[in-house]
């Protein structure tokens, strides 16, 4: 049987702005026409979005629901949603199935029988049958129940991701500072890059004299050569405004308000990838220091990116 949902767009509100992370909690409960519903709804790191629901026996049918509803509004992540249903005590009744009770009494009298049994059948043994003694939890209609299953729903999912969007801010300015830091590093080597070719320079004539090679003007075309080759290869210009390239995307993740925890993931592989190149390129010490810290904080901001949803 395949149910209807009502109202769509009944979780909406739930939806919130700005950077979450995928750790939270959520509770609601809604009593109606002799039962309560309760909803806990608990959410944990994962890289893609996975949803377990723990429903009692009698609602089964509405697992299909209830994790379309929790769809709606979680990107990313591992959330484990725990139903329960309870009837209201003054209105708690339990019921006999008579007619079932006669057929399970007849036929283990006829076993009885055919065993050479002394012992006779005994009400305890007729009312231990399935289906002999049920309560209003076990003859409950799961379908009639499904609107007050969806309204205990709606407050344990908005909890949750007030809890999501609270910790995501967190994190939101963690990353931001991270991102300053390697900001200012990016600068300092965009200070340094123009010497490192004039550095060179007078590196290999110091390295030339003490060679005993006096006779080699600064102006040798052999050593103009050099200093060139040297200067293509440590070109890091394409690096440094990739980079500045990707600190804007964060700025981007930073304002949407869509999930961006895989695009996260994403920058951080292309920041390692060109801070990677930059080290290899700029034979410089500044340089390679700025790059050490660049490594570090982006390490940190790798790890943090990944608990965002």
């Amino acid at each position: 049987m395949r149910l209807k949902i009502d109202s769509p767009d009944a979780v909406v509100f739930c939806i919130v702005r700005g950077m979450k992370s995928m750790t939270g909690y959520g509770r609601g409960e809604c009593a109606q026409d002799g039962f309560k519903i309760t909803v806990e709804l608990g959410a944990v790191n994962r890289r893609q979005s996975e949803i377990s629901v723990n429903l009692p026996r009698e609602l089964e049918m509405l697992e299909t629901p209830v994790r379309d509803t929790i769809n709606r509004v979680i990107a990313r992540g591992r959330v484990t949603a725990r139903i329960g249903i309870h009837t209201a005590e003054s209105k708690a009744v339990a019921h006999l199935n008579i007619s079932l009770a006669k057929a399970y009494a007849a036929e283990l009298t006829k076993l009885s029988g055919e065993l050479n049994l002394a012992s006779a059948v005994t009400l305890d043994h007729v009312l231990r049958a399935p289906g002999v003694f049920q309560t209003d939890e076990e003859l409950v209609d799961a379908e009639s129940l499904w609107p007050v299953v969806e309204k205990a729903l709606q407050p344990a999912l908005a909890a949750l991701m007030k809890m999501r969007e609270t910790e995501g801010a967190h994190l939101a300015k963690d990353l931001a500072a991270r991102i300053g830091l390697m900001k200012s590093a990016v600068e300092k080597i965009q200070l340094q890059a123009p010497h490192t070719a004039e550095n060179y320079r007078q590196q290999l004539l110091t390295r030339i004299k003490s060679a005993g090679l006096e006779n080699i003007a600064p102006d040798d075309e052999r050593l103009l050569k050099e200093i060139v080759l040297f200067a293509d290869r440590s070109d890091i210009s394409e690096e440094l405004t990739r980079l500045q390239s990707h600190f804007q995307q964060f700025e981007d993740c930073r304002q949407s308000k869509e999930p961006v925890g895989r695009t996260l993931d994403f920058l951080a592989q292309e920041m390692n990838r060109e801070i990677n190149t930059i080290g290899s390129k700029a034979n410089d010490a500044i340089i390679s220091r700025e790059v050490v810290m660049l490594k570090a904080e982006l390490e940190k901001f790798r790890e943090q990116a990944q608990n965002v949803e």
